[in-house]
């Protein structure tokens, strides 16, 4: 494990020469210069601004909505890279459902003494009113983000994952789309492996999910908490990319355990929900009374069978920070299988041992909150002021089963535009996993990039961006049509489900979900 003084690989250049998935992209850096890419970045912040690729952040006054600074230098990953990766990230989340098919079920793992029972059961991320219920398909993380970090060659670790809502594929493709735009030359040069065809992976993944009562074509809908949500321009993004409606909870409602869409033409039967609203917020007849947000009567029309949510509620206990140290430990007890990518080391500070340990040494760690996101409620202990890191402590003292700490890794760095040149950035990197009727990836994901000098945190709320990411596939290809740049649909990695292994068919940054 990296230890904070190491210096950080730098994924474009080693041992002095420029690593081989970029000597393409040096070469035309070198000859660009940096006028043309000034001018390049000027470009593709019109471009998202006319399109409103926006998020917001409630914490700060005056007008929220802001754009995600967009760097124009993208990420590269060679093909033996992401193969490696994409087979970590699949054995991952099949753990991850099996171990919510377990504690929703069986609860195995507890029994065996693996993992501690209050951990799970007394968690405000688990629901007792998903106990003995599977959903359709036996697949409660249909969407997952995992956020994971490099800090050498073939060193990757997961920092965390996200199972609940995760956020964040709108900019990917955004990202690629708005690069094809400004540099068609720099693909007439790369084989780069394709994102676009995303939608139609993520409708055919949730259809694959309908539930035995559904007759004929499933009807998907996005459901949406409204216009004011941080994430709602990626809502009506991907309803739209999907082709599909969508709606806010006061355009659904249950009749007979059955959801129904209202429309100008009568009610329409709804057997899909891809949900971006959280638990609490679903259903005010099972879950808190006063939401406004939600569907009265989902959860039952849910049990019964009727309709499916992705992701199931309650799929966020297997994202708890809480948890996390535990997910190694899933894949060797339901797969039986050594893990592929690594945790990193993770105190869990309501012990006493790991507790004395973190208040010893706040100064090389990072401190989050176990159930934080976002990037808030955060302490990177060697950038933290000595009050800071005292704050810190009265807090793990009073409160200890609220924080984990990490060891402070050394981020790899990319190439990334600065005001003062082309300067390296840290980064981090979040793939988004479809699990259907069986696990879909497309090739890359949403790098985040930290622009401030030295800065470790890459979140878009604490001042992060974003590239786009590069798959360099020799079964891809890119060529200029008489409609502009074409890209082939080749590139997926998928692999059919082991119904054996699953039930059937902030250290340095984390994002909200």
């Amino acid at each position: 494990m990296p230890e904070r003084t190491t210096p950080a690989f730098d994924e474009m250049h080693a041992d002095g020469g420029i690593r081989p998935p970029y000597e393409e992209m040096a070469r035309f850096l070198e000859a660009a210069g940096q006028p043309a890419l000034e001018q390049k970045r000027r470009e593709a912040e019109v471009l998202f601004r006319r399109i409103g690729v926006t998020f917001a952040v409630y914490t700060e006054g005056g007008d929220p909505e802001r754009l995600i600074p967009f760097d124009v230098i993208p990420r590269i990953l060679s093909r033996s890279e992401w193969d490696r990766l994409s087979r970590g990230l699949e054995q991952r989340v099949r753990a991850l459902n099996a171990f919510l098919a377990d504690v929703y079920g069986p609860q195995e793992i507890i029994k065996a003494g693996r993992i501690p029972a209050e951990l799970v059961l007394q968690n405000e991320g688990y629901l007792p009113q998903m106990a003995g219920f599977t959903p359709p398909g036996g697949v409660y993380t249909v969407i997952s983000g995992i956020d994971l970090v490099r800090t050498g060659p073939d060193q990757f670790y997961v920092l965390e994952d996200n199972c609940r809502t995760p956020s964040g594929v709108s900019y990917m493709l955004e990202n690629r789309e708005a690069m094809f735009r400004l540099f068609p030359e720099i693909f007439s040069r790369h084989r780069v492996a394709p994102v676009s065809h995303y939608p139609e992976e993520l409708l055919e993944t949730l259809k694959s999910l309908a539930p035995p009562a559904c007759q004929g074509d499933p009807r998907v809908v996005v459901l949406t908490p409204g216009s004011y949500n941080s994430a709602y321009y990626e809502h009506s993004f991907l309803a739209d990319e999907m082709g599909v409606e969508l709606v806010e909870g006061a355009d659904l409602f249950v009749r007979d355990k059955v959801v129904f869409m209202r429309t100008t033409a009568g009610p329409r039967r709804v057997d899909v929900i891809y949900r971006r609203i959280d638990d609490d917020y679903l259903d005010p007849q099972a879950f808190r009374p006063d939401s406004a947000l939600g569907v009265a009567g989902l959860m039952e029309a849910y049990r019964a069978g009727n309709v499916t949510l992705a992701n199931a509620p309650g799929a966020g206990i297997a994202d708890d920070k809480g948890i996390y140290p535990y997910v190694p430990e899933m894949v060797r007890f339901y797969l039986k299988e050594e893990p592929i990518l690594a945790n990193v080391p993770t105190f869990m500070c309501e012990g006493e041992a790991d507790r004395d340990y973190v208040l010893a040494n706040l100064d090389k760690l990072v401190v989050k909150l176990a159930r934080g996101s976002g990037g808030y409620g955060m302490l990177v202990g060697p950038h933290a002021t000595e009050a800071q890191r005292a704050d810190f402590a009265t807090r793990i003292a009073a409160r200890p089963g609220d924080y984990i700490a990490q060891p402070t890794l050394a981020l790899s760095t990319v190439p990334t535009l600065c005001e003062a040149g082309i300067q390296p950035r840290h980064v981090d990197l979040r793939p988004f996993i479809l699990f259907g009727r069986r696990i879909r990836m497309v090739p890359g994901g949403l790098t985040r990039v930290a622009l401030r000098e030295g800065s470790l945190v890459v979140n878009s709320s604490q001042g992060g961006g974003t590239k786009d990411t590069w798959v360099l596939d020799e079964g891809a290809f890119q060529s200029q049509g008489p409609g502009g740049m074409v890209q082939s649909l080749g590139g997926m990695t998928q692999s059919l489900a082991d119904p054996g292994a699953a039930p059937p068919d902030d250290a340095a940054g984390q994002e909200a979900r």
